[in-house]
């Protein structure tokens, strides 16, 4: 089967982080599926019909995980320092695995997810939102993406590995610098596997009441290296999406007209914008990598083996020929679909709309400075370069941060609270 000699379309660079849709437009007028660069000297077809898409997700006998199939990489013809090896070239988990191997090492996920507490993990997020608050909550101004929705996250994830404090940072910068898809992101994923190392070992002698040890006691046996790249699948699919949908989720509320006016309206606000962003701007931008076994025809686009193949989970989400339900309906791929669909959605959604509600209700009078800041770059996640506000401060007298609400996954901050186009004197 042929493949085109180059694509039209970049899904990196400036000019996609200032205007993805555009590039999503012109994928679009080729088809359901098309082809883009993305990044320097990688091609790729990218799925943005989102019928093509639920398809593709669910052929498990035509399409594979396993990147060891993609063609230009075992030809030596993708670059050996691009950024997006970092997270399209083999690791050996749940991510580049299919059938029984995939079933084994996703019963062991979806375990020691299942044993988080999910009304801990509201508290935790919350005690963490307060304190990263209290941090710039007198300077009357922030960079919401740097100082908070980057951070909180990191730090719940880091909690619930049972990673040391001091090394925290170091698994921060690692998680961070591997999904960014710049010049380092090889470097940052190998900074991150070596933390997670440590975290096995410290956990291998003493064991406690963390997702590392629960990984570690699993019935399925998992050696060291399964365990350290699904730390890597859980900690990278579950902070830096999970940040940008924080991010974009306080850019709605404060931009849209429709919610600006509404922001004391609690949980059920909250909740109904964090859904818009999950179909207008999913956090994972394009990613769900598959291969095809054969040669094969999807939605009438010629698939030949051993290409990259992104599912667009942005412009499946606006996908102008697929009747859109409306934005309570949970039919969008934001969390992809089949047995690769993200298990930890609820737990980010947790942590998201804890993390939205604690900022919303601690800081009145909340102005964004640029609303229409560019993405980063890269091809991978949406998420906006920066989130600048400004806010009136906390008087000198303010209050300590509360300790955290005790109650439910679900009872997530939903006090009234204070508005903020109007705060009390």
């Amino acid at each position: 089967m042929t493949i085109p000699a180059a694509a039209g379309v970049r899904l990196f660079g400036e000019e996609f982080a200032a205007r993805p849709d555009d590039a999503y437009d012109k994928l679009r007028a080729e088809g359901p599926v098309a082809w883009a660069e993305i990044a320097p000297g990688v091609r790729a077809l990218v799925v943005v019909g989102r019928r093509a898409a639920r398809d593709l997700l669910n052929q498990v006998e035509t399409y594979s995980k396993d990147s060891r199939l993609w063609g230009d990489l075992a030809r030596g013809q993708v670059p050996g320092d691009s950024p997006v090896l970092a997270l399209m070239a083999f690791r050996p988990s749940l991510l580049y695995a299919d059938r029984e191997r995939h079933a084994r090492l996703r019963h062991a996920m979806d375990d020691c997810l299942a044993r988080i507490n999910l009304h801990h993990l509201h508290d935790r997020t919350r005690g963490h939102a307060v304190r990263l608050i209290e941090r710039f909550a007198r300077d009357g101004h922030a960079d919401l993406m740097s100082q908070y929705a980057d951070v909180l996250p990191l730090l719940v994830f880091a909690d619930l590995l049972g990673c040391p404090a001091p090394m925290v940072e170091r698994m921060v910068a690692g998680c961070q610098g591997m999904i960014g898809a710049g010049p380092r992101a090889e470097q940052a994923a190998a900074d991150l596997a070596a933390v997670l190392a440590e975290i096995i070992r410290l956990k291998s002698d003493r064991p406690d009441d963390d997702c590392t040890t629960w990984m570690l006691a699993h019935p399925a046996r998992l050696t060291a290296e399964e365990i350290l790249h699904q730390l890597v699948v859980l900690i990278g699919a579950g902070t830096i999406p999970t940040a940008a949908w924080i991010a974009s989720t306080l850019r709605l509320l404060l931009t849209d007209d429709s919610y600006a006016g509404d922001l004391s309206g609690g949980a059920v606000t909250v909740r109904r914008a964090m859904e818009q962003v999950l179909w207008t701007r999913s956090p994972m931008a394009n990613f769900s990598v598959h291969y095809a076994r054969h040669d094969t025809v999807l939605h009438g686009v010629p698939i030949p083996a051993g290409v990259p193949i992104l599912i667009s989970h942005a412009a499946t989400g606006t996908d102008p020929a697929a009747p859109h339900p409306g934005y309570g309906n949970r039919s969008h791929l934001a969390w992809s679909a089949g047995p690769h669909r993200c298990p930890a959605d609820s737990h980010a959604a947790i942590i998201a709309q804890t993390g939205v509600e604690t900022l919303l209700d601690r800081l009145w009078d909340l102005d964004l400075i640029d609303p229409f800041a560019p993405n980063r770059h890269g091809p991978f996640h949406q998420c906006p370069a920066s989130l600048g506000i400004r806010f009136r401060p906390h008087p000198a007298d303010a209050p300590s941060a509360p300790s955290p609400i005790a109650g439910g996954p679900r009872d997530h901050g939903t006090h009234p609270s204070r508005h903020h186009r109007n705060p009390p004197a």
